[in-house]
């Protein structure tokens, strides 16, 4: 990665796999040039995608997270969980796209998040929180109530999975959808 402009902001720590991660909330280094990704591996790839998603900018993070979501390695969940508590809409709705099988009941990928907001139930608390701020503050012109926020609806999907891989009814920190 080129030299930073600016340190890392506020890193957050969570759990994966009983392994404490910590992770920046923002970046600030300048993508590398084009090809960049071809002198890494796979894993690094990934690695490399995760880290850009915490980019202070929306559209890196955008371009980064989408390269993320098809990835199956517990460690990517937190970037992709983060980012559904965030401002960007775009961002938010790449999310929602690219996780089809979050809403699918045994699925890979709902097994996976499910897995991750059970060991870190603190870490999916404040994501809710920062998730309605952002929509009261930006979005609730566009979105009357919180549930027809398309960050609801991801909330929600992610709050099914913990629930499904717990056996128990995981609590809201949200407006009701409906």
């Amino acid at each position: 990665m080129p030299d930073a402009k600016h340190s890392p902001l506020d890193p957050f720590r969570v759990n994966v796999q009983g392994e404490t991660v910590t992770i920046p909330s923002r970046l600030y280094q300048d993508e590398p040039a084009a090809g960049w990704e071809t002198s890494l591996t796979p894993p690094q790839q990934v690695i490399a995608h995760c880290l850009y998603s915490r980019h202070s900018d929306g559209y890196v993070r955008q371009r980064h997270i989408e390269q993320v979501l098809e990835s199956s390695d517990p460690w990517t969940a937190p970037f992709v969980v983060r980012l559904t508590g965030e401002y960007v809409l775009e961002i938010l709705e790449a999310i929602g796209r690219g996780l089809p099988g979050l809403t699918v009941p045994g699925s890979t990928q709902r097994k996976l998040y499910g897995d991750f907001i059970a060991r870190n139930p603190a870490f999916f608390v404040r994501t809710e929180r920062l998730a309605v701020n952002y929509w009261a503050c930006y979005y609730r012109w566009k979105y009357a109530t919180f549930g027809t926020y398309p960050g609801s609806a991801l909330l929600e999907a992610l709050r099914t999975a913990a629930s499904e891989h717990t056996g128990t009814r995981w609590p809201r920190n949200t407006p009701s959808p409906v």
